[in-house]
């Protein structure tokens, strides 16, 4: 059982190093990040005040 445990992690460890799985692995993140931030009322709210802030401004 530890044997495949440890196996498994030396796999996800070559993956990790290499750059397109990196590159693939920023980009989702980037895209989960913007949807999490849209998804939380708290962060929506002030998005949305610093939006009408720049409104108001201008």
């Amino acid at each position: 059982m530890l044997e495949a445990i440890l196996q498994a992690f030396v796999t996800m460890n070559g993956f990790a190093t290499s750059p397109v799985v990196l590159l693939v692995l920023a980009f989702v993140g980037a895209y989960l990040g913007s949807r999490v931030v849209e998804v939380i009322p708290f962060t929506r709210r002030i998005i949305e005040r610093r939006e009408a802030q720049a409104v108001e401004r201008d």
